[in-house]
């Protein structure tokens, strides 16, 4: 059974740098992202509909998330598949920063911590894990711009990932989450 893949892997062409798609995004951070409409009837803890207007790449990688951990290889069938694999490390490298025994204020302090961070590598650089799927931003705005994107991603995940795992109000992070902490999607980590 082969791994899920991006629904937006059919959208018209979308910009490009290297070969990672710049998609908009349902997010209130600063970026270069198109911002998509945000549904203030939606609880923090859902996504829209896959069909909304609403639904965007990082509603994705959180709904395929767990599915996808259980796989070593992954087929790329489209440069929104890059942005999913981004993303599903991402969320694996907050969860490994998320203790059993953290409330809400800690967890949100470690992750934010981690999401904030602008020292990361992005690809082309040496310290990528994933050089060998992505290629490198032509110029240096190219990869400046990048940058900014991945920044943009990382915090929007961090908070939508945080609204999940403390989705019920309580004091104690979800099990159902927790429990993907070991996991590694293709046997990598950010």
């Amino acid at each position: 059974m082969p791994a899920y893949n991006s629904i937006f892997n059919d959208e018209s062409s979308p910009q490009l740098i290297g070969n990672f798609p710049l998609l908009p995004l349902r997010t209130r951070t600063r970026g270069p992202a198109y911002t998509l409409p945000l549904d203030a009837s939606l609880p923090a803890h859902l996504s829209p509909e896959p069909d909304s207007e609403s639904y965007d790449a990082l509603d994705e990688a959180l709904s395929l998330f767990r599915a996808n951990t259980f796989f070593r290889n992954f087929e790329i069938q489209g440069p929104a598949d890059r942005l999913l694999i981004y993303g599903i490390l991402w969320i694996s490298e907050c969860l490994g920063k998320i203790r059993p025994n953290f409330s809400p204020r800690e967890a949100q302090k470690e992750v934010q911590n981690i999401a904030l961070d602008n020292n990361f590598s992005i690809p082309g650089d040496p310290g990528f894990p994933l050089n060998q799927m992505f290629q490198a931003p032509s110029t240096r705005q190219d990869a400046e711009v990048l940058k900014q994107y991945l920044s943009q991603v990382r915090q929007e995940l961090a908070i939508r990932l945080l609204a999940r795992i403390y989705e019920d109000g309580s004091e104690k992070p979800s099990k159902w989450w927790l429990s993907f902490t070991k996991r590694k999607f293709m046997g990598k980590s950010l």
